[in-house]
């Protein structure tokens, strides 16, 4: 495995960083239009970092306005290998109570008004997504999470909802029934995009409220949200800062070969404007 080039995504808080250095913001064009804002280049324990704020700055995009594909293309092009996506979410369990970080390893979809996939124009492949986060990845974030004393369940499933709005109550009790964890507006586009792309992704999500099941939080709010979040900003920070130094070590998952069984379109027939658009993610399949 070559250079490791850390990509974050996340919010208010977080491009912060304590210990990063020689940072620079620095616009990234994309084939798929403009991502959410510049992207922040910086060097953290003498690991490349990238950090891009996934509403822009100012939280500016609501979810469904986030142009997934520019942002994790942009990431590509940047030359990241591996992405860390901050999630607020609101929890699902009793036991997830506001505070607590989850290390999410399955999603289900409920979007509905969304690209999230590259693919398309004359090219066809089909990525695996039965495991849509990566398991090295993961590890080296919960044994982070360990060093520091950070109150971290590994592993847990991320119902993704279309938003802005929050759940209804009967939406909010269906996903209990179906023994969902969590529940946030973002991160399986990233997700899928990402193995596209072949770059290692996982998700911290930080539970910033329970969700209306909860008959003492079933009118949730902004500021409990933010609030929240802005508590365990600094946390993250803390497991980042610490995962940072796993991420040197040599490393091998199928993330970094996702395409290599997954194209099915011969390379003569795809069009040459479709190639060049993805060159960054298929260049090395097919020229």
């Amino acid at each position: 495995m070559g250079r490791t080039v850390l990509g974050i995504i996340g919010g208010s808080g977080l491009y912060q960083l304590d210990g990063l250095e020689r940072t620079r913001w620095e616009s990234v064009p994309s084939s798929f239009g403009a991502p959410s804002d510049a992207l922040l280049f910086g060097e953290l324990a003498g690991v490349d970092l990238v950090f891009l704020p996934r509403h822009g700055r100012g939280h500016v995009l609501a979810p469904s306005e986030i142009n997934y594909r520019a942002n994790i293309d942009a990431l590509k092009r940047a030359g990241v290998t591996d992405v860390i996506s901050i999630s607020a979410c609101g929890s699902l369990r009793e036991d997830l109570h506001p505070g607590h970080f989850v290390l999410v390893d399955q999603f289900i979809d409920r979007t509905y008004a969304r690209a999230k996939t590259f693919f398309g124009r004359g090219f066809v492949a089909h990525v695996s997504m039965a495991h849509p986060v990566c398991p090295k990845l993961v590890d080296a974030l919960a044994r982070a999470a360990d060093a520091e004393g950070i109150q971290c369940r590994r592993g847990g499933t991320y119902v993704v909802m279309e938003g802005p709005q929050f759940s209804t109550l009967a939406e909010s009790k269906l996903y209990r029934a179906w023994g969902m964890d969590v529940i946030g507006m973002t991160n399986l586009q990233e997700a899928k995009l990402a193995r596209e792309a072949e770059i290692c992704y996982a998700t911290l999500a930080l539970v910033t409220d329970y969700d209306c099941w909860h008959p003492d939080h079933d009118s949730v709010t902004v500021d409990m949200i933010i609030g929240n979040l802005m508590q365990n900003a600094r946390t993250a920070q803390q497991a980042i800062a610490t995962a940072v130094g796993r991420l040197t070590a040599p490393r091998s998952c199928a993330c970094k070969d996702a395409l290599a069984t997954a194209i099915i379109t011969r390379p003569e027939a795809v069009p040459a404007q479709t190639k060049k658009d993805l060159a960054p993610i298929i260049g090395k399949y097919m020229k």
